[in-house]
């Protein structure tokens, strides 16, 4: 019988909802999820009555729940950076998490719950509406208070924290408090759910986070109390959000499996290990361990001895150096043409790919896309259609947790056999396609065109074109496409069509899609 796993998304995009689903279908587990229309739409908390109901009913035959605490509490991952609700409320609603296990003692529980971001720009896309106008304010309130208890601030920095105290009206700061202190008591609820041993495992993701500020002064108290309880095996903090389905999803795969895969990780620049990513607070290579640990997977001394190679195409700059896909490419870091080598990169590529190895590729050199010129250049070499996995999409951590869970699940299968390796085999390549199709064509040249050349003609924007929508969802289908037959087809696969495109939340910055792709026609 087929271990049964209750997967409750962070909220309704594809990343937080579909992926996990993806992986799911690579396994011999099934994957059940909350109808689309119980899990609300951005700003828009989800049916919490319906969704616990949901939950109760599935957790009585399940083996297996992964949940997102800020769905089952607040209603998705924008509603719990917006809510009125008191610490009282989200307690009770956190208790039906006991309430699961005591009626299927045989449960085991995966959660994570995000330490609430603190965006560094003054927009109210996914915060409340003060964000226009005082965002910006709030992060620097958050980053000059925690260095200045950490290590002290210059005579600069101490008459700029006075400047953002007087800026920010009283009103908003209590409401920005109020609910960063409902949020945290909620991560000390999860806390002693662990403790108790209702929760098994336990993350605690970091996101948008920097090495000041208020996510920062949560982490570390966080971190203390989980040390000092014991609770270091079974509770994990580190950066990321969106992709933490997938990685505990690996998890429990491989714990079922009782496999823990090891993966040698491979860099593009020497400095790659040391950097710091854009939107988090720690280098590279921790940020990795952390990944691998959660996903259930190990960092290898070695290639030889290897499930996998991860090659890691990394910066050589941290944080706000760090280059996005919209940054031209003469407006990059010098460093990105000295310390990153990615013709040696491509060529250790080749060299793993002919010793019959396992490969997949986590593309964070940039930010929110994959990086193109790389991407051209193992296209003209010919590797793509030889890669297992693949991932360049938002923060490094996103793309990490991706691509990393998809190598546990394909390390194990690499030596399976008959209708368990045919049905991996092609969910897993679908899944692969998808990533370079959403990552790097989409996040990374069809995005910004249709914004430079398709949205002012229908009087658009990046984020207001819900009166043009299923136009401006043609023109992507049509870019799309336009992208697979130059890069993809009669390479990667044969026979490739991108169809039903939709923009989830009515932006330009997320993208949904299906692939069609007949039986039999991918090339290795």
């Amino acid at each position: 019988m087929k271990t049964k796993v209750v997967y409750l998304p962070l909220d309704e995009r594809p990343c937080n909802r579909l992926y996990p689903q993806q992986l799911a279908a690579m396994t011999d587990l099934e994957m059940l999820v909350p109808a689309l229309e119980l899990l609300g739409k951005k700003k828009q908390r989800a049916n919490l009555t319906g969704v616990a109901d949901w939950l109760m009913e599935e957790c009585r035959t399940a083996g297996v729940l992964i949940a997102s605490l800020d769905m089952l509490v607040h209603g998705g991952i924008v509603p719990s950076r917006l809510h009125h609700d008191s610490s009282e409320d989200c307690r009770v609603r956190l208790q039906l998490l006991r309430k699961a296990k005591e009626a299927n003692p045989h449960l085991k529980i995966y959660a994570f719950n995000l330490i609430t971001r603190v965006p560094a720009y003054s927009s109210s896309e996914e915060e409340p509406d003060y964000y226009d106008q005082v965002g910006r304010e709030i992060y620097e309130l958050g980053w000059l208070s925690d260095k200045s208890e950490s290590v002290g601030l210059t005579e600069a920095e101490q008459k700029r924290l006075s400047e953002v105290l007087a800026t920010i009206p009283e009103d908003v700061l209590t409401d920005y408090r109020t609910r960063r202190s409902v949020n945290s008591d909620v991560n000390k609820a999860a806390l002693e759910l662990a403790e108790t041993g209702v929760i098994d495992y336990l993350i605690f993701p970091l996101d948008d986070n920097a090495q000041y500020g208020f996510s920062a002064m949560e982490q570390r108290a966080l971190t203390i109390q989980t040390e000092l309880a014991g609770l270091a095996d079974r509770v994990a903090i580190y950066p990321g959000a969106d992709e933490i389905g997938c990685t505990l999803f690996a998890r429990v795969f491989s714990e079922l499996k009782q496999f823990t895969p090891s993966l040698f990780v491979r860099y593009s620049s020497t400095q790659g290990p040391l950097c710091i990513p854009k939107y988090e607070d720690r280098s590279l290579n921790e940020s990795i361990k952390a990944h691998l640990t959660s996903a259930g997977a190990v960092m290898a001394d070695g290639s030889a001895d290897a499930d996998a190679i991860l090659m890691v195409h990394s910066p050589a700059v941290s944080q706000q150096e760090m280059g996005e896909t919209s940054t031209l490419v003469q407006e990059r870091h010098r460093s990105y043409f000295s310390e990153v080598n990615t013709r040696e990169f491509a060529q250790a590529m080749k060299h793993y790919l002919d010793a019959d190895r396992l490969v997949m590729l986590a593309d964070v050199a940039l930010c929110n896309g994959g990086d193109h010129l790389l991407m051209t250049l193992l296209h003209s070499r010919g590797l793509l259609p030889r890669l297992e996995g693949y991932a360049g999409w938002n923060t490094s951590g996103n793309s990490l947790g991706t691509v990393i869970a998809h190598a546990v699940i394909a390390s194990f299968y690499r030596k399976a056999a008959g209708d368990e390796k045919k049905r991996f085999g092609r969910s897993s390549r679908l899944f692969y396609i998808s990533r370079l199709i959403e990552d790097w064509g989409y996040q990374s040249l069809v995005r910004y065109k249709v914004c430079l050349e398709s949205l002012p003609p229908l009087g658009a924007s990046y984020f207001a074109l819900s009166h043009v929508q299923d136009q401006v969802c043609r023109i992507i289908e049509a870019e799309l496409n336009a992208f697979v037959g130059r890069y993809m087809q009669g390479q990667v696969a044969e026979s490739l069509n991108i169809q039903s495109v939709t923009l989830p939340w009515n932006r330009m910055f997320e993208v949904g899609f299906q692939v069609e792709m007949e039986e039999g026609e991918t090339k290795r």
